[in-house]
């Protein structure tokens, strides 16, 4: 496990609908191996990649809250929930680099998945100037040698024992132990049919939506 960094901050942005271990596992990682102040876990308002979640922002705001509460390493951020407008990571990166200074390494973490299209990212250059990317690598997945993110892997990767000293711009690859195989998507699922969800995401969150009837057809 790396030492602790007060100085060095990931985000992780997502639906987080719901939010289970699968999403907390992975954060929890990579807050230990990179040494990592906090990761920031950001939930969506209006996501502008996919269709709108199944429980609104306040809802999966709640849900992260109590899924961290006895973590200090993982801290939810509210800012994107709080605004009524689309979620664009260009902007909510401005805002934390105003709000942490120049001099705070910050990180934006996304899967390699992700990664294969961030060229098409709404002002992807701008987003490289402002933080480092985390790419969360999985077995078998190779970019396509041709694309631009192939370049951007080549000429800006660094090894992430070596991140405190780029506050931005750089891209750290990281395989994590875990790597949990848990889906939102079939959480919600065995949840519209009455089956139990337990085990796939903390108790205090199953409790939530059960209490509030969350994906329940």
């Amino acid at each position: 496990m790396s030492t602790l960094n007060n100085n060095l901050v990931a985000v992780m942005g997502g639906t987080f609908d719901p939010v289970h271990h699968g999403h907390l596992r992975s954060a929890l990682e990579l807050q230990q191996l990179l040494g990592l102040s906090e990761v920031r876990l950001l939930p969506c308002h209006q996501p502008t990649h996919r269709d709108h979640p199944g429980a609104d922002s306040q809802q999966r705001l709640t849900m992260l809250q109590l899924a961290t509460e006895n973590e200090p390493g993982l801290v939810v951020d509210p800012r994107e929930v709080n605004l009524d407008q689309p979620s664009y990571s260009v902007y909510t990166l401005e805002s934390m680099r105003r709000e942490l200074g120049e001099g705070t390494v910050l990180c934006w973490v996304l899967g390699v998945d992700a990664f294969a299209a961030f060229t098409r990212w709404h002002q992807w250059q701008r987003i490289l100037e402002l933080a480092n990317l985390i790419v969360i690598t999985r077995p078998g997945f190779e970019l396509d040698d041709s694309s631009a993110e192939y370049q951007l892997w080549q000429t800006q990767q660094i090894d992430h024992h070596t991140l405190s000293e780029h506050v931005s711009g750089k891209i750290i690859p990281v395989r994590l132990p875990s790597q949990l195989e848990i889906s939102a998507t079939y959480i919600r699922e065995q949840l519209q049919v009455r089956q139990s969800a337990r085990y796939l995401l903390p108790e205090s969150v199953l409790n939530y939506l059960e209490n509030q009837g969350l994906y329940r057809k």
